[in-house]
Parts: structure tokens; sequence; C-alpha cells
């Protein structure tokens, strides 16, 4: 399967300027393309993936491909699909935000491999150098102010007389222009990809390679905007963002995110944000047609993704800390996993004297978790084998509760039946 046929068969394509001439370009040798990010923050988010993946999909069928780190326009701030003006970022953070996601990157492209190695550059390597008056002589004057307002992401903003838009940011059209004859001239980069709203900045660049490389070959390639089955964002949990780096996302919270997709979604991004095989998420859709509650979509889903990102040790500790809220062996598990499923369960806490000397009985302590409301119902519910501490069933009414039973020292998993969980914490 070619890139394309690749790329359509997994709902991947939202607009190409040229969809004939380019396949036949892909047909003749690799094609060197890039794709571009703003490091707004110190670390990626799952709504980067589907152009970064492309990038891979394009590496792997041996074409070359470059990052683009918006160290130039990441400081002027992209309109696109924003309704207001973005905060404008120092230089200083712009380059630190740059270095964090260097390795990100590096788990997403092979930038090692001696046959089509892919590359990251900084555009403000190329634009910094340029004077504002070398810049509207340059470029600008390749630009009608007609033809900028007509694209999407301008005109949106400028129909909101409320909030409008800058000339900073009215600028950005042009800086992503030139990033793309910059690349054409000095590493005959021919394609770009990006989100279906950089499509108005993608064609502006093709438009100056043109006027300005008479000739030259330049294409523009977009990706669906990812949203959720019932029009939600993608990528947005109720608590925030989904984020690449494990110190804002934790790799086990970043593995539910993919397990809790909406079933109506879950083969769709099977296509988009994994690399199995065609006939591998076939048999995976007719698996989830005809027995959805397995979950068999949703667990390969969440593992592939979570592989990518985090790494196979971190994804069988997720799936570990996973199965732990279905009764799994507590054995092994780190602190920090633990610490992410008692942000899934109820808590409690209780003073850790409690515990000294010949404890607590478990079942004053359920009903301190709110387990049970009585003795009487504490007592019924250990001999009749629904109580679990740290998952293992307690079946003695006078079983009592140390430190000794306390995980890293201060956790007590308590489970009634088999989903309602509870976390007491000695302070």
């Amino acid at each position: 399967m070619n890139i394309l046929d690749e790329l359509s068969w997994r709902g991947l394509i939202a607009d190409c300027t040229d969809t004939a001439e380019l396949t036949k370009r892909l047909h003749s040798s690799p094609i060197t393309l890039y794709c571009g990010f703003d490091p707004t923050a110190d670390s990626l988010h799952v709504g980067n993936l589907v152009p970064l993946l492309a990038l891979r999909r394009f590496q792997i069928l041996g074409h070359h491909p470059i990052a683009v780190a918006g160290g130039a326009t990441g400081s002027i701030g992209d309109p696109s699909g924003k309704s207001q003006e973005r905060q404008l970022l120092t230089k200083e953070i712009l380059a630190s935000n740059i270095t964090s996601v260097k390795s990100q990157l590096a788990r997403l492209l092979d930038f090692d491999t001696k046959t089509n190695p892919a590359r990251l550059v900084d555009n403000a390597t190329w634009t910094a150098p340029i004077s504002f008056l070398d810049f509207l002589r340059d470029i600008g004057k390749h630009f009608s102010v007609n033809m900028m307002v007509s694209k999407e992401s301008v005109r949106a903003r400028m129909e909101d007389r409320d909030v409008g838009i800058s000339y900073t940011e009215f600028s950005y059209m042009l800086l992503q222009a030139f990033d793309f004859y910059h690349l054409r001239n000095e590493l005959n980069c021919e394609l770009q990809i990006g989100g279906s709203d950089q499509w108005g900045n993608i064609t502006a660049g093709g438009d100056l390679i043109r006027k300005k490389l008479p000739g030259a070959t330049a294409w523009g390639l977009t990706l669906p905007l990812i949203t959720n089955a019932d029009g939600s964002k993608f990528g947005k949990t109720v608590v925030g963002a989904i984020w690449l780096d494990q110190k804002r996302t934790s790799p086990y919270r970043f593995y539910q995110f993919w397990i809790r997709v909406d079933d109506r979604d879950v083969v769709r991004y099977l296509k988009y944000f994994t690399f199995l095989a065609q006939d591998e998420i076939a048999v995976l859709e007719k698996q989830h047609t005809e027995n959805p509650g397995a979950r068999a979509a949703h667990k390969a889903l969440a593992k592939a993704v979570t592989d990518l990102i985090h790494g196979e040790t971190a994804t069988t500790e997720a799936m570990r800390a996973s199965e732990i809220l279905f009764g799994g062996d507590l054995a092994g598990i780190t602190e920090t996993t633990f610490n992410d499923i008692v942000g899934e369960v109820p808590t409690k806490e209780i003073e850790k004297a409690k515990f000294d000397g010949p404890g607590l009985l478990l079942a004053e302590l359920l009903l301190h978790a709110g387990l049970c409301i009585s003795k009487g119902q504490a007592r019924k519910d250990i001999e009749g084998g629904g109580i679990y501490m740290n998952n293992i069933r307690e079946g003695d009414f006078q079983r009592t509760v140390t430190t000794g039973n306390l995980l890293f020292g201060k956790h007590l998993l308590l489970r009634k039946g088999k989903r309602t969980y509870t976390v007491v914490t000695a302070k």
C-alpha cells in the first residue's frame, strides 16, 4: 500500500492540493516533507499525534520527514482555530519547551536510521536573522491582503468585532509560508502536512514557492481535526488535556484515556493512532461488534498508543494498575502507580496511630471508610466473603489491621463486592 492509500484507508486525508500529481510524484522516488508544531507548552499532547504520526507513516515507507519547531512562529501565535489572541511566550520559554519535546519526538520519529533519518529544525534559525524591512520586501510583497482575509483562520476572527485579530497574528500566515519556501529552497522539501485548520497557511506557502521559485513543485496535505463521536473536543478530559510527558499525564492516566474512549470511536481511533495493519484492525472491529463488553479493541488501542509514547514497561505497569481495580494482585506495584489509583476511587483519612500495637478491627475500618453502615453489616459482609483488603479476601470478623498491612506505609485498599473501592490513608 502506498502512503496516500494508507492515509486514505485510515481516514486521514482532509484536503490535498493536487492528489493526482502528488500520487505520481510519490511513485517516482521518496519525497521530503515537513510538519510544524509551535512549542506553546513543555509537552506535546494527544491532539498533536495525528500529524506527527503521519510523518512517521511517511518515514516507514521510505520518505524523508522534517519536524519544524516553531521558535519563530510560536513567538507570534497561530490564530487558526482560536477565538482570541494567544498569550505571547518569551524566547527563553520557547527554547525550553523545544528542548522538552525533543525526547517525545524521538519516540515518534527515527532520527538514527541511516537511510532516511528524521530531522528536527527550528524556524527561528532562518527567520530571526532577517530584518523586518527585508521580510516585507522579499516575502510580504507576494501576498495580497484580499487573499489573506479570505482564509478561514483570519476571516473567522475578523468577523468577531469584540475580539478581532491583531496585526501580529495576522502576519502568522506569512511566517509559515516563509518556512515552506525556505525548506523547499534549502532542503528540497516538496510537501507540507498539518491539521485541516492549517489549510490556509499551507496553501499560502505553496503559492509563495511558485512565485519565488518558478517551476518548483510544492504540495500541501491536511489531516482531519479529530472530534469524539459525541461532538466533544478530542484529547480533553474533566481534568484537562492528555499530555505526552508523563510528568503532566502519568502512563496510567494516559492508558486509561484510551481504554475509556467511546465505543463509537474505538475502531476509528485504531486507524488514526496505531500502526496496526488493516487485517489486524478488521479482526478487532469484528470482535468489538460481536462482543463489545470484552473491550478487545479498547485494550489493543490503549496498549498500542501507550507502548508508542511511554514504552512497553510503562504500559505493563499501567495495565497492572488497571487490573487492580478489577481485583488484580498488588504485588510489585509502585507507589507512583498506586497514587494514580488513589485518584480513581473515594479516599478516607485516618490517624496512623490507630494501627499501632494490636491495631484496629477491620470492621471498624469498614465503618470509617463508609463501606458498611454498622458493625452488624460489617460482620455479615466479612463472613460472607465480600470484603477484600489490598485485594485479598478477608473472612475473619476478628481480623485486625496494623501498620504492617499498610501499603507504602500509609495506604489500605478496601473493596466490598466486585467494584466498590475505598482507599484509607493513614496520616
